[in-house]
């Protein structure tokens, strides 16, 4: 607990670095490039078929119908937009992931190596592909759970628990395995999964929890259309800020576990390592030829 809390300041304390700032532009812009981009040519064709869908609902039109009788009747030109945010949304996420940790994770890791772990060796055997491959497995496995799961966002206590629990188990699987993959070993990163596991997902929870708070800044942006264009790089801003703050947690969680995880007297197998007693030497042969 004492090395979660701490890793957790130390985490903070380097997000205000003006280096880390600076770091994060490089998604921030990449992202928003991206979003306006998809928003410019698919926008409005996007919101045209929810509309359809919903019109097309028997169940809808009577809902129309209940809220036009008790005066909200305006809300049927918010759940459109709302229901086109809230779709995309999580591949906004699950980019953001896949960038930090490509882009920012690899950069933040050795600054906090540097600064404070630089007798730390390096044993690290993943390579870019390997992490590439497992960053994008994990992401696939989280989209798969949250599509699957979709239904069960209608009841409304699960709905604020279900997307921060799968959003903290990828965060988990990313980080943690980026903030080992150049210092730690295949046996040592296994190790310090093994024994850290339960610490390692209430950080990725917390994380959860942390990224979807942006998801505000989304709803805003769906009420208040004039704005909607300033907030959405807000959005991106604070989820690129939150992995970037994933990052450098786990970075220093992961890091620490490992070197005292190298500090542990090697046990070693006594039966293993007993040297077997030296044959005694033949006696010379006297025998004449």
């Amino acid at each position: 607990m004492n090395r979660l809390i701490d890793s957790f300041w130390r985490a903070v304390a380097y997000c205000l670095r003006p280096g880390v700032m600076l770091l994060s532009l490089l998604p921030l812009v990449l992202m928003v490039a991206a979003s306006l981009a998809l928003g410019y040519f698919f926008w409005d064709a996007a919101l045209d078929q929810v509309r359809a869908l919903l019109d097309a609902s028997a169940l809808m039109t009577k809902g129309w119908e209940w809220l036009d009788r008790i005066g909200l009747g305006q809300l049927k030109t918010v759940l459109a937009p709302l229901i086109v945010i809230f779709t995309v949304t999580p591949l906004i996420v699950a980019l953001c992931l896949l960038l930090v940790a490509l882009l920012m994770t690899p950069r933040l890791v050795r600054l906090v190596a540097q600064r404070r772990f630089p007798a730390l060796q390096r044993r690290g055997d993943a390579s870019l592909w390997r992490s590439l491959a497992w960053s994008l497995a994990s992401t696939l496995g989280a989209l798969v759970v949250m599509v699957l799961t979709v239904p069960l966002w209608f009841v409304p206590p699960l709905i604020l628990v279900l997307p921060p629990l799968i959003w903290g188990w990828l965060t988990y699987r990313v980080m943690a395995y980026d903030a080992l993959a150049e210092h730690a070993s295949t046996e040592e990163r296994h190790i310090i999964f093994r024994r850290h596991r339960v610490a390692l997902l209430v950080m990725g929870v917390v994380c959860g929890f942390l990224g979807a708070t942006p998801s505000l800044v989304w709803a805003s942006g769906a009420l208040f259309a004039a704005a909607f264009v300033i907030l959405m790089p807000a959005a991106i801003w604070i989820y690129t800020q939150v992995f970037a703050f994933a990052s450098l947690w786990f970075a220093h969680y992961c890091l620490a576990a490992l070197a005292d995880l190298r500090r542990e007297p090697v046990v070693v197998d006594a039966a293993a390592t007993t040297a077997e007693p030296a044959p005694e030497p033949e006696p010379l042969s006297l025998e004449s030829s």
